[in-house]
This record gives C-alpha cells, structure tokens and sequence, in this order.
C-alpha cells in the first residue's frame, strides 16, 4: 500500500517531476463507489495533463485506487467514521495544506467536499456549476445534463468536446492471481457467470436471482461485500453444485479481477455493474426504482439493460429509497426472470 494514506501518514508535497507541467492536482471524490469508479477517466485525462494526481476519496474506495496508474497518492477521508464532524474536516484538510496542492478537482457536489478544499488553502478549486458547495468554487464548470455519468465527470476537466471517458482499473498481477485462485479452489470452470444481487438501496435489489440462478446452465458466482453474503448463500441455495458465493471473501480489486474473467455479469443498478464496465465484461443490468437515463447505465456495446417500463411511478428517486414509497414495489416485482433470460443471449441460460 505504498500509494495509500490510509495507515495515516500525510500526503508528501508534491515532488519537482511537475515542475515542468501545470501545477500539482487533487481530486476530492468521497461519493459511492461507482462514482469513484466512474472518476477514474477524469482521473486518467488529469494524469496525461499534469502528471498523476493525488485523490481524497472513501476507504473502501482508497484500495480500488491505489494501483490506478493515473494516481499517485491515496488519502483516505473516512467521513462517516474516524474523520466525521468538523474535527475530522479540518484535521484532513491540514493534512492537504500541507502538502501544497494548487489545484483541487470536485467532480462530488457537496458542501463537505467544497469546505476540505477550502479549509486546505487549496488556490483553485474546480467544480460543477449549480453544486451545494459551489460558494467556495473558484471556477465553476457547466456540467452536461445528459449523457453518461462517467462523460459528465470528465467534463469538468473541459476536454475536447465528445472525448469519451476511458474508465478503467489498475488491476495487478495479485489481485488476478487473488482471483484465479479462488476460482481454482472453488472448482469454478470457465465460462462462468457473475451476479452481483446487492445493493446499498434495498428497492435495487431484484428478487428473481434464485430462479435466475437454478436456470442458468454455466457455473454461477455470487458477488459482493460481506453484507452481501447471507442474500449470496439463499441463491447458492438452489443449486449448491453449480452455485458457488464469493461475497465478503475476496478483497475489492480480486472482485474486479473475477468479474474480468467472468463470460456475463448479471446486476442490479449498484457499483458492481461499473466494475464489470471497467474490466469490459458483458453486463446486464437490472432496473427498478432508477432509470438508465439517470446516467449510470452499462456502457459496452453489447451490455443489455432490463427494466420494466411503463410505470408511472418510476423513478421514485434518484438512488432508490429502502422501501417502494407506495408499498407495492412493481419495479422490480413484476420483472420476470424469463425477461432477464432473454437478454443474457443463447450462450448465457437453459430457458428451461
């Protein structure tokens, strides 16, 4: 964990290697994972520009990131956490002055993100026109009301209009090895199917993995965090032979690296369905309460998206709330497996 600043050392001032581009960059990103996921293009655009930059993100999104070739140090701000309240706020934005940054990115929109900035001393801070912490900006930029979520991070770079985000991890020879050696031990065979049936919102999470899962012909691995598990183990349920649960065992990146080998990721409308972007594995993505034209669709070519249109109700929120406001939760209820079959393709089910 060279890059990470997790085990709390401060981020170092920036070494003379900028001295001959622009001036020394950090992106502040501390919003869900798939956010950060999503950041990585405007990350990898920065790093061309000015050499890698140093990101302030989450700590379960710090790991993800410490490998990415376009970043060069990791902070890890845990706001909910040991850094929560004001104290934590200016205890990490000390750590940042230190370290003489002259230009801080702000594609998340939130006050907190705008005051650590602010706090920082940071010269010129860079965000979205519109934002909640848009008062401390220095520079706001329009940000695009339509489009994918990964183009409209970029934009706030200012790139060539139509450039397209080139979201990506920075996988390592271990975390593939992490991956293929929980395969091998688990007996996993290629071609085998991912499925990811969690989510922080519970109006995201589709109920038709069992039967999904008993009708799909390949072997089938259960992905996720360890609040994942217990939702993982009712789906191996119904057919433990071919089934197998991966939640909670392997580390964020070994998550990624699986989800690369995997022939097909089956997901709900949450993080793992931009990993599986960012490692180019064919997804098929489950819709409920959230539309695709929120801006967090798959974004591969032959990537399917499912979802049951028609609905008056839909969509309910931005994220998804935690229980159907109007208690009947037909998004997701009423969207048979034999539709999700259906986008998989020949190689994908046994249409039983």
């Amino acid at each position: 964990m060279a890059k990470s600043e997790e085990r709390g050392e401060e981020p170092q001032a920036p070494s003379s290697r900028f001295a001959t581009r622009d001036s020394p960059v950090v992106v502040i990103q501390t919003a869900f994972l798939g956010d950060v996921v999503l950041t990585t293009g405007l990350l990898a655009y920065l790093a061309e520009r000015f050499g890698p930059v140093d990101v302030v993100t989450t700590p379960a999104a710090a790991a993800l990131l410490e490998t990415h070739p376009a970043v060069r140090r990791v902070l890890a701000y845990d706001k909910r956490g040991a850094d929560r309240g004001i104290g934590g706020l200016v205890r990490t934005a000390g750590k940042l002055r230190r370290a003489g940054y002259a230009r801080a990115y702000l594609p998340h929109r939130s006050v907190r993100s705008a005051a650590l900035a602010l706090l920082a001393g940071i010269p010129e801070r860079i965000g979205f026109a519109g934002s909640a912490g848009g008062l401390a900006y220095t520079r706001a930029v329009p940000r695009p009301a339509t489009g994918h979520e990964a183009e409209r991070i970029l934009a706030l770079a200012q790139p060539d209009r139509g450039l397209p985000a080139r979201v990506a991890l920075g996988l390592t020879a271990q975390d593939r090895h992490e991956a293929a050696a929980w395969l091998a031990a688990h007996g996993v065979a290629q071609p085998f199917v991912a499925m990811a049936p969690g989510s922080t919102w519970g109006t995201k999470r589709w109920p038709g993995y069992p039967e999904l899962a008993a009708r799909i012909a390949e072997p089938v691995v259960i992905i996720g965090g360890p609040e994942d598990r217990a939702l993982g183990e009712a789906i191996a349920a119904v057919a433990p032979d071919r089934v197998h649960v991966a939640a909670g065992t392997l580390s964020l990146r070994g998550s990624a690296a699986l989800l690369e080998r995997a022939r097909l990721l089956v997901t709900n409308d949450s993080a793992p369905l931009h990993l599986g972007s960012a490692v180019g594995t064919r997804t098929v993505a489950i819709f409920g309460p959230t539309i695709p034209g929120f801006g967090f669709g798959p974004r591969g070519g032959s990537d399917r998206i499912v979802e049951l249109t028609g609905l008056p109700c839909r969509p309910c929120s931005t994220h998804g709330p935690e229980v159907c406001p109007l208690g009947h939760h037909r998004c997701m209820r009423e969207l048979g497996v034999d539709v999700v079959i259906a986008a998989l393709g020949e190689r994908g089910a046994d249409s039983g």
